[in-house]
């Protein structure tokens, strides 16, 4: 009975020791992943996505790295700036691992490398600057620190993507005077925002009344225009009218009896015209030549008698 238990060990065991050593043989690494194989304690090869086999015991899987693009967080520091001034930074960092040898083998820890690295690049980069540029070249220190780390990080496998800064914090006080410098300059601008509109109001109002001045000078212009035209339109009207009937009357003399109606209409007009003055004056007006007027009352009433003949 001891015999025939003893093959059915042994083929278990051989069993199990196939089994461990698929096991071991085999591996799948998933997508965006870099294995690192040691041979005997030598690096012997990097693993890709997908199956791949091993030697057993004999090869090892001493290190995995992920190819994905991985954010590091770098903690905040005290930065010093040209004008001597703190300055708490605080920002982040985003890599790639493009060698999984050298990220291996090239730093003990490339992490904590990138990590010590950025920041000393960083406060070199601020000191250099004044504080109110460092607020306003944020892309500037950006690139600098990018391409500082990148540079020694080549070594270590790592391709440094960009670094963005998250904060920039001055100390209280500057806080303090920042705000007070920005309230002073935002009065500044209202002032001359107000003045600037006080003056633009003053210079539409001034050349509205010159608008209003030429405008009302201009209708003035052309009302007396209107008026010259119309006062001398009036003249030549009536020289016209005064032509015509003079030249009627001159007609009417030259026609027969002319003149002696002529003579009548002189009479009456004559007549009429003392009548009125001893109407409207307490002295009496008499004609220095009665015997004048005499005769041309006499030679009114003989036209007059005249003309009645004829129509009879």
């Amino acid at each position: 009975m001891r015999f025939r238990l003893e093959p059915l060990f042994l083929v278990f065991v051989f069993l199990l020791v196939i089994i461990v050593f698929v096991v071991k043989s085999v591996n799948v690494v998933p997508q965006q992943h870099a294995w690192v194989v040691e041979r005997l304690g030598k690096y012997h090869a990097t693993l890709a996505p997908g199956l791949n086999v091993v030697v057993p015991f004999i090869d090892r899987i001493a290190y995995k790295h992920s190819l994905k693009e991985i954010p590091l967080d770098v903690p905040s520091q005290i930065c010093i700036t040209k004008d001597n001034t703190q300055l708490q930074v605080d920002g982040i960092l985003y890599f790639q691992i493009t060698d999984a040898m050298r990220a291996s083998y090239g730093s003990s820890n490339y992490i904590a490398a990138i990590t010590q690295l950025a920041q000393t690049t960083l406060r070199s980069v601020i000191g250099r600057m004044e504080l109110d540029k460092t607020f306003e070249e944020r892309e500037y220190i950006n690139t600098c620190v990018v391409s500082a780390v990148d540079e020694s990080a080549q070594n270590w496998g790592v391709k440094v993507l960009r670094y963005e800064i998250k904060d920039l914090t001055p100390p209280a006080e500057i806080l303090q005077a920042m705000q007070a410098q920005i309230t002073a300059e935002r009065e500044k601008r209202a002032l001359i925002a107000a003045s600037e509109g006080r003056k633009q109001e003053q210079i539409n109002l001034a050349n509205g009344q010159r608008e209003a001045e030429i405008a009302r000078s201009e209708g003035e212009k052309q009302a007396a225009i209107n008026r010259a035209e119309g006062e001398a339109a009036a003249i030549v009207a009536i020289a016209d009218a005064n032509a015509e009937a003079l030249r009627k009357v001159g007609q009417a003399i030259s026609a027969q009896g002319g003149s002696d109606a002529v003579n009548l209409k002189v009479a009456e007009q004559y007549v009429a015209a003392f009548e009125q003055l001893a109407k409207t004056n307490n002295s009496i007006i008499v004609p220095s030549n009665l015997s004048d007027m005499s005769g041309l009352i006499a030679s009114a009433l003989q036209i007059v008698d005249s003309q009645k003949k004829n129509r009879k």
